[in-house]
Formats: C-alpha cells, structure tokens, sequence
C-alpha cells in the first residue's frame, strides 16, 4: 500500500553552489603576477604571454602589465582550422 511519510519529507532543496566563472580582468586593465585573469571549463581561452593555465584551467598572471585579448588561427589534429581566442598579460 502506497504511504508517505507524515513529517518533513521533500524532494527539493538540493542545489550545487556557484562556480562564479568567467572573465575577471578585462582587457587593458592593469595586473601582477598571481591575479586570476579568467575562471573557466575547458580552454574557452588559451594562455599567451605573460599567463599561464591553471589545472581547473584558470588562467592567471605571472608578470606585471595589462591584460590583452586577441585571436589567432590555429590548426587541429585532424587538419582543420579555428579561431581560438588569446589572453596575454604585455609589459606596459
């Protein structure tokens, strides 16, 4: 027989907590070495010159400048092309 219990039972109340990801330094701003420039999954954004590339892919600083985004072309393994974006922290 169908019984549900008589107190305080539900099913809702179960959420992740936020990651707060994305672009923390936007371009032309002013950054030294340890500043987290963007909080991302996967490579959205590659590391260029002056950042490197976390292990939970957070890209940061690690010389003194302002922060630059670009594109480039770059070629994949199978022969294809795309455009990446590119962060990069150049000397001021």
């Amino acid at each position: 027989m169908a019984h549900t219990k008589a107190i305080g039972t539900t099913q809702n109340g179960r959420d992740s907590q936020p990651k707060y990801l994305g672009v923390k330094l936007h371009d032309g701003q002013s950054a030294i070495p340890g500043n987290i420039i963007i909080r991302q999954r996967g490579t959205k954004y590659l590391p260029g010159v002056g950042v490197r590339l976390g292990s939970d892919y957070t890209i940061y600083a690690v010389t003194t400048g302002k922060v630059n985004f670009s594109t480039k072309r770059k070629k994949l393994y199978n022969g294809s092309r795309r455009i990446v974006k590119v962060v990069s922290v150049v000397a001021n």
